[in-house]
């Protein structure tokens, strides 16, 4: 607990004892240690990782079988009946371990206790990187770089989509700059074996729905990434209309961070995501999880109203820079909070079998 109270970010200590100390840290965010004996460590890592309806659920299950669970264990008539794993304390109940990301009450338990929890989809199952910049706009390594980097991580082939001419302050790409960029991507695979590389663009949706840049441009493309980057605060009318109108021009692969929210700084922007999800699904068009920490967009409900309504996701890294490629486990771990399957997401595919159109 010392060592713990010695962080430097902490901002106040507003309870410290021997088995419980809370924290804010300078960021804001509040942060509780627990110390428990190893006899009910299970248990506790089961009871802070579930939300409280779903303690909630599991404490009612426990009492109709004549069992009292809390965060030191399961029991039955003061003696411990299971505590040290998770695993022990799901199983008395008659159930399969559920993981923690799904631990929300939405329907994981009922699912659980009809051996039907998805297989959430793992890190290891991404083939491949959509999302992308280098120093061609405001990224800030090399092409090669970025690509030499992806294929470190495990990475089978990424699309470089660095931004259009609207974002000025970025040095967007315009139909010019596009096709030097293609040579430079041409050249650079030639000689890099074990990733490839994909010609792409994110392409800036304007405030009317229409693209930032004209269709035959976008036509000679691999990969179209359409994204808002401003007006986020247009009506959820506009904002449905704008984004149906970019989803149905047949360039466009996948919308970018669809809510644009900004965690801790910007609101997500409102629009009728039933609708969307419809068109979406009608035109082929798949909706980004945006690994960025501050992103993490599409939100954890619309990844599983995006699977129950059919539309495919794609988890993408939206890199800056070469470390960037570790964030996907971020944008992974939102996707298991919706319920996300391996074959609910594009880039878990082989190259031939996404939507190229080189």
């Amino acid at each position: 607990m010392n060592h713990f109270i010695a962080f430097p970010g902490i901002a106040q200590v507003t309870g410290s004892g021997e088995t419980k100390t809370t924290v804010l840290l300078k960021s804001g965010l509040q942060v509780d240690l627990r110390v428990v004996p190893l006899k009910s460590f299970g248990a506790a890592l089961a009871y802070f990782t579930g939300s409280k309806p779903h303690n909630v659920h599991l404490r009612r299950i426990a009492q109709d079988r004549g069992l009292l669970l809390n965060e030191y264990g399961l029991f039955r008539g003061g003696a411990a009946v299971a505590g040290r794993t998770e695993e022990d304390i799901y199983r008395a109940l008659e159930l399969p371990l559920i993981p923690p990301e799904l631990r929300e009450d939405r329907g994981e338990i009922e699912a659980a206790a009809v051996n039907k929890l998805p297989k959430l989809i793992e890190r290891g199952d991404l083939r491949g990187d959509l999302h992308v910049h280098s120093l061609y706009t405001d990224g800030r390594a090399s092409i090669e770089e970025m690509a030499r980097k992806a294929r470190e991580n495990g990475l089978q082939y990424i699309a470089i989509t660095d931004h259009s001419h609207r974002i000025a302050m970025a040095h967007g790409l315009g139909p010019q700059r596009l096709r030097e960029q293609r040579l430079e991507i041409d050249r650079i695979a030639k000689h890099l074996d074990g990733v490839t590389l994909l010609h792409g663009i994110e392409v800036d949706i304007l405030d009317d729905g229409s693209l930032d840049l004209p269709d035959e441009a976008l036509g000679e493309l691999d990969w179209v990434v359409a994204s808002v980057h401003y007006k986020l605060e247009q009506s959820p009318l506009q904002m449905t209309r704008r984004l149906i109108k970019a989803i149905r021009n047949p360039n466009v692969d996948v919308i970018g961070h669809p809510s644009g929210r900004l965690l801790g700084h910007r609101d997500p922007s409102k629009f009728d995501l039933s609708e969307i999800l419809q068109v979406a699904r009608e035109e082929n068009c798949a909706l980004e999880i945006d690994s960025q920490p501050d992103r993490l967009d599409l939100s954890d409900s619309a990844c599983i109203a995006a699977k129950q309504a059919g539309v495919k996701l794609v988890v993408a890294s939206d890199a800056h820079s070469t470390r960037d490629f570790e964030l996907l486990e971020y944008g992974i771990n939102q996707a298991r909070r919706g319920w996300i399957e391996k074959d609910d997401v594009l880039n878990t595919r082989a190259l031939k079998s996404l939507r190229i159109r080189r």
